[in-house]
C-alpha cells in the first residue's frame, strides 16, 4: 500500500484554477529525469499535458498563456520541516503568512510540525490545521502529527486515527525522544500503518548547556560547545531499533560526516530508513557565526567546513534524501539576547530554493539532484501525489529564473518574523511564478 494511501484526503480541496498554459519552458521532472524544452498545461487544477507543442490547437477557451521564455519549469517544492506559530504563537508566525511566504519561494507544499499549543496530537486538530490553512493559505499545508502526546516523550499518540485524519507523518518536533522503549514500540506501531517516523536525532543530555558546534571555534568565542556524538549516538540507537521492528525511519535533520557514514551503512543493510538536511548546514558553517550573530543560532547548529563538504558529498551520492528549510520564525525580542541565551531557530521558506542553487550554481550537484530532493522525494516519502511535472499530477509547478542575480534583505522578506540567516546574501535564480492546483499564488 502506498504510503497514506488511506488518509483522508483534505490536499485536493484547493480550488483549481483557471486553465494554465506555459509555453517554452526548459522543462525538468525529478522523478523521470526529463530535462528538455517543451510546454505544459495545466486544466482543472492537473497537469493534462507536458512536452514539446503538447497542447497546439487543443488549448481551451479562457486558457492563460505565460511564455517562459526558456526558464525553468519544475515541479513545486515539498518542504518537509516547518514551525509555524498557529495555534497559540500566532505573533511569530500564521498559516496565512507562512502561506505567503512559502508561495514567494516555491514551495507549494508545507509540511507543517505539530510544535503548537496546543501540541498536533489528537485527530480533530489534524482537522483545523487542514481547515484553517485551506481557508488562509495560498500553498498547501498538510500537518506532521506528534510521535508522543503531549510531544512529552512518554506516552505514543494515537497513530491509526491521526493517519486517517490528515497527518503526514509522525515526528518529535524540536526535541528528542530519549525513551528507546517508547521509541521502539512508536516504530513497531508505525509499522503497522506504513506510517512514517521522523526524529530530530540530538540528545539533550549531551548537548547540555551547549549554544554552537564543539571545536576550534566555540573556544575562540568562549561559548559552550556540542559535541558530534549528540548527534550521531541517538542516530545509531534509532537505526537499530528500526533493524528490530522494520518500522519506516527517518532522521530529519544530519549535520556531520560521521552521521553521514552511519546513514550510509545503514542503507547498504536495506533498513526502510531515510535523512534530510537544512539548507544552512549545505550552505553555511560555524564561521558564519562571527561576532555572535544569534540569526546563526540553529539545531543542528552549523558545523566545520569539513562537515559542510560531507553535507554536500552526501547530497551528491544520495545519502541524503530531502533538503529542508527547518523554518522555524522566532520573535525578535529572543534573538537580541546574547548568542548563548538567545533562541534557537531561523526562518527559511523564502530562500530555500535560491540558497540550494548555489550547490548547482558551484559545480556541486544537478539541477535534477536538487529539485529530486526538494519535491520528488519527499513527496514519495510522504506518500503525496506532488513533486512530479507528469500528466495526472497535481499542478503544482514553479517557473524560475535559475540566473537571475539579487541581494536578499530585510525589506523582501514575507515572513512575519525576520530571523533570517541569509539577510543580506547574494543569491544567482529567483521564483517568477509559483502555481498550486493550477493558479497562479505568487508572481
Amino acid at each position: 500500500m502506498k504510503p497514506g494511501s488511506d488518509r483522508k484526503d483534505a490536499l485536493n480541496t484547493y480550488p483549481p484554477g483557471p486553465p494554465l498554459y506555459i509555453r517554452g519552458a526548459r522543462l525538468i521532472d525529478p522523478d523521470s529525469g526529463r530535462d528538455e524544452t517543451g510546454d505544459c498545461l495545466i486544466e482543472n487544477g492537473i497537469i493534462s499535458a507536458v512536452g514539446k507543442d503538447c497542447a497546439v490547437g487543443r488549448l481551451p477557451p479562457g486558457t492563460q498563456i505565460i511564455e517562459a521564455k526558456g526558464q525553468v519549469l519544475a515541479p513545486g517544492l515539498i518542504d518537509m520541516r516547518v514551525f509555524i506559530g498557529e495555534p497559540g504563537f500566532e505573533h511569530r508566525e500564521t498559516l496565512r503568512s507562512a502561506g505567503r511566504a512559502a508561495a514567494a519561494g516555491g514551495v507549494t507544499t508545507i509540511v507543517m510540525m505539530p510544535d503548537t499549543d496546543p501540541v498536533i496530537d489528537e485527530p480533530a486538530l489534524v482537522d483545523f490545521v487542514l481547515r484553517r490553512a485551506r481557508d488562509t493559505s495560498p500553498v498547501r499545508v498538510v500537518p506532521m502529527a506528534a510521535l508522543t502526546k503531549g510531544l512529552k516523550g512518554q506516552e505514543m499518540t494515537e497513530i491509526g486515527l491521526l493517519t486517517w485524519a490528515g497527518a503526514a507523518a509522525f515526528t518529535s518536533g524540536r526535541t528528542s525522544l530519549t525513551n528507546a522503549q517508547v521509541m521502539r514500540r512508536t516504530l513497531a506501531y508505525a509499522r503497522d500503518f506504513d506510517a512514517l517516523v521522523v526524529h530530530h536525532v540530538e540528545d539533550p543530555h549531551l548537548v547540555g548547556e551547549g549554544v554552537m558546534n564543539e571545536g576550534e571555534m566555540a573556544s575562540r568565542l568562549g561559548l559552550q560547545g556540542i559535541p558530534l556524538e549528540a548527534e550521531t549516538i541517538p542516530l545509531e540507537r534509532d537505526l537499530r531499533l528500526v533493524a528490530l521492528t522494520g518500522g519506516r525511519y527517518h532522521a530529519a535533520l544530519l549535520s556531520t560526516a560521521a552521521s553521514f557514514d552511519v546513514m550510509r551503512a545503514a542503507k547498504r543493510q536495506g533498513l526502510p530508513v531515510s535523512c534530510g538536511v537544512a539548507i544552512a548546514n549545505l550552505t553555511l558553517n560555524e564561521s558564519d557565526i562571527g561576532g555572535y550573530r544569534t540569526f546563526f543560532k540553529l539545531a543542528p547548529p552549523l558545523r566545520t567546513e569539513t562537515d559542510r563538504q560531507a553535507c554536500v558529498a552526501a547530497l551528491a551520492d544520495g545519502t541524503i534524501d530531502v533538503i529542508v528549510s527547518n523554518h522555524d520564525p522566532q520573535h525578535v525580542e529572543t534573538k537580541r539576547y546574547p548568542f548563548a541565551e538567545a533562541e534557537n531557530g531561523a526562518i527559511g521558506l523564502e530562500t530555500l530554493l535560491a540558497a540550494s542553487l548555489r550547490l548547482y550554481h558551484a559545480g556541486d550537484c544537478s539541477l535534477v539532484t536538487l529539485l529530486r530532493a526538494l519535491s520528488t522525494t519527499p513527496a514519495d516519502l510522504l506518500g503525496l501525489p506532488q513533486g512530479r511535472l507528469a500528466i495526472g499530477a497535481p499542478g503544482d509547478v514553479i517557473l524560475i529564473d535559475i540566473d537571475e542575480p539579487y541581494v536578499y534583505d530585510e525589506a523582501m522578506i514575507v515572513s512575519r518574523s525576520k530571523n533570517s540567516c541569509f539577510e543580506r546574501a547574494r543569491f544567482q535564480g529567483k521564483v517568477k511564478l509559483t502555481v498550486v492546483a493550477g493558479a497562479v499564488v505568487h508572481s
